[in-house]
């Protein structure tokens, strides 16, 4: 089996583990702060990486540049603003499907960036997948106690700037790194992401880090399997299609997420959850299925 059909799976199932990762980290540090030693981590790794397998850098300063930018905005502002707004207590559900529009925002906004379109069957399937994050998370979302909203709302806008980040950084990456070698996009990316996460800790945090094998547990997990493994197989599945494929991979992370969070903290699994995680997978299909024309 090609890394074609295996990279979308393994994509989904390393990112999704991201929303765990993200609470169980937040018992032991501030998320900007931990988001901080993640990049290091990364980019050191990264750098490593690059040497020994004899990486090709940009040939000039605008696409090392452009790889900088895209990282500033694929992972210091989504991430950041993410998991600041976890661990200020934006409940999963709801932040699950303002990610969940991200998918739908990239359809929206490829045509006119990058000349993308969209065929009548992946704009069904787009339409279909976000339906099924609908089911999956909006019981969870009206059962919100009211009290919290006034707090909440900021706490949301928060979320959906990370979402916005996210799209037009897949985007940029897509229309100026075409040619660029993937290890060394990776590397520069999260140079631009310290560059975003390293003043937001500063002026949001107290820099607070609880050092024990814990911690060190969940840093190298989110190095390893999310920094490395997770964003290689994203930068990967865009070079390889259209953006708007690779983001309709996004609609699977919330339903896995949840899943994932039943199983280690004993969080509820609900029927919704159950039926729209099923309703997502046939919208994904849809939007990832190649259609065949018929030959004369």
């Amino acid at each position: 089996m090609t890394l074609d059909r295996l990279a979308p799976a393994i994509f989904v199932l390393l990112w999704s583990t991201g929303w765990v990762v993200a609470k169980y980290a937040g018992l032991f540090a501030d998320p900007l702060t931990f988001l901080v030693l993640r990049y290091l981590a990364a980019v050191s790794l990264f750098v490593v990486f690059c040497l020994v397998t004899g990486a090709q850098w940009p040939k000039s300063r605008s696409e090392a540049g452009h790889a900088v930018i895209s990282g500033m905005f694929l992972h210091g502002l989504y991430l950041g603003s993410v998991w600041w707004a976890i661990g200020q207590g934006v409940p999963a559900a709801l932040s699950g499907i303002i990610a969940g529009l991200q998918p739908l925002m990239t359809a929206a906004v490829a045509p006119g960036l990058i000349g993308e379109r969209l065929t009548g069957q992946q704009r069904l399937g787009l339409s279909i997948g976000f339906v099924g994050i609908a089911i999956a998370v909006l019981p969870k979302v009206l059962a919100i106690d009211t009290e919290v909203t006034p707090i909440a709302a900021f706490l949301v806008i928060v979320n959906i700037v990370g979402m916005a980040a996210a799209t037009y950084g897949t985007i940029h990456q897509k229309r100026y790194l075409q040619a660029v070698d993937i290890r060394a996009i990776a590397t520069l990316q999260y140079i631009g992401a310290l560059i975003v996460t390293i003043p937001l800790a500063l002026m949001l945090e107290d820099l607070h880090v609880t050092w024990n094998i814990e911690l060190f547990a969940a840093l190298a997990w989110s190095v390893l399997g999310l920094s490395m493994g997770a964003i290689a197989l994203l930068l990967y599945l865009v070079r390889r299609g259209q953006v708007s494929r690779a983001a309709s991979l996004i609609y699977l992370v919330p339903p896995l997420a949840a899943i994932q969070a039943a199983l280690l903290f004993d969080e509820a699994l609900t029927v919704p959850m159950i039926i729209g995680t099923v309703v997502v997978v046939i919208g994904v299909y849809l939007t990832n299925r190649k259609v065949v024309t018929a030959q004369a």
